[in-house]
């Protein structure tokens, strides 16, 4: 690409980055997304954003494709490639947008892993020995309790927590909205026991929920690390990542009440479609059930 084609490009992601404030993950994926896309024209001759056609995106997607990548990952691909052009569009560089109405192949939906009931038991129900094991079993009691995903525990802050009508909000959940979510007794139990703690031994510097010793906010993948550390010592094997509790109270509360839009609210999804693969799980549970118990369903040893 040339280096008027490079300029347009770095301006995308500044506006990106200035005005539409999206987050550093997605500012990071578009430009490798983009720089996927430069390396294609590169190949192909193309020098001008202008010049790219229809085909060339979908011969792009299709390598792309060969190479392994997910389904997932090529949609990504494709809405970078969409937002800048959109971004041309505007701004006059591009008369069309070379990847409007191109779909990435369709993969095949995985079904998430769950916890049983007596597994969760079996991981929450423990005596904490030392004050950030009283933090961490509060982190996964809430998160348990309440279905948030892992960026929204860690972006929870003291004043979103309303414990005596244990509640809480997120207001930052996917998407930019917010959502309140009931928080159970046994989280509140455990939340006010790290807050009793956190008051009188750490500093209070940031006002997140969830702090280290310093008194800062934990990210991510500290709680990820957390996690694995507390299997570790509970002697479970299995590897468990965090959001496996939140599909496990997905799964859970849609085992016991059936309600597939109350789960949608509470689990914060903007279409149904994402909630119904809990439904599948359940399925798998009740097929199981009925090939154990039913006495024609059972095989001949």
């Amino acid at each position: 690409m040339d280096s008027d084609a490079e300029l347009l490009l770095a301006a995308f992601f500044k506006q990106l980055t200035v005005e539409v404030r999206a987050s550093e993950h997605t500012v990071k994926s578009y430009q490798r997304d983009m720089k996927q896309l430069s390396l294609y024209c590169t190949d192909k001759g193309i020098n001008h954003w202008a010049d790219l056609k229809h085909t060339d995106v979908r011969a792009h997607i299709a390598r792309r494709h060969r190479k392994k990548l997910s389904s997932k990952s090529l949609q990504r691909e494709l809405s970078a490639i969409r937002s800048f052009y959109n971004y041309l569009l505007k701004n006059g560089h591009a008369s069309v947008n070379p990847a409007q109405h191109i779909q990435a192949p369709k993969q095949a939906r995985k079904l998430p892993k769950v916890l049983d009931v007596d597994q969760v038991s079996g991981l929450l129900e423990a005596g904490p020995s030392s004050l950030l094991e009283i933090r961490d079993v509060a982190m996964f009691e809430l998160f348990y309790s309440s279905g948030l995903r892992l960026s929204e525990l860690s972006g929870l802050d003291l004043t979103d927590l309303d414990l005596p009508d244990s509640s809480l909000i997120v207001r930052l959940g996917k998407g930019g909205k917010s959502r309140v979510l009931p928080v159970g007794s046994k989280a509140v139990t455990a939340i006010e026991n790290w807050l009793r703690q956190r008051t009188v031994k750490i500093p209070a510097i940031e006002p997140a929920l969830f702090v280290s010793l310093r008194g800062v906010r934990l990210g991510q993948r500290n709680i990820e690390l957390r996690l694995r550390q507390w299997c570790v010592k509970k002697g479970i094997a299995e590897r468990i990542h965090p959001h496996m509790l939140r599909h496990s109270f997905a799964s859970h509360l849609l085992e016991s009440s059936q309600d597939l839009r109350a789960v949608q609210e509470l689990l914060g999804h903007n279409n149904i479609s994402t909630t119904q693969i809990y439904t599948h799980l359940d399925f798998q549970h009740l097929a199981e059930i009925y090939d154990k118990a039913h006495p024609r369903a059972k095989k001949k040893p």
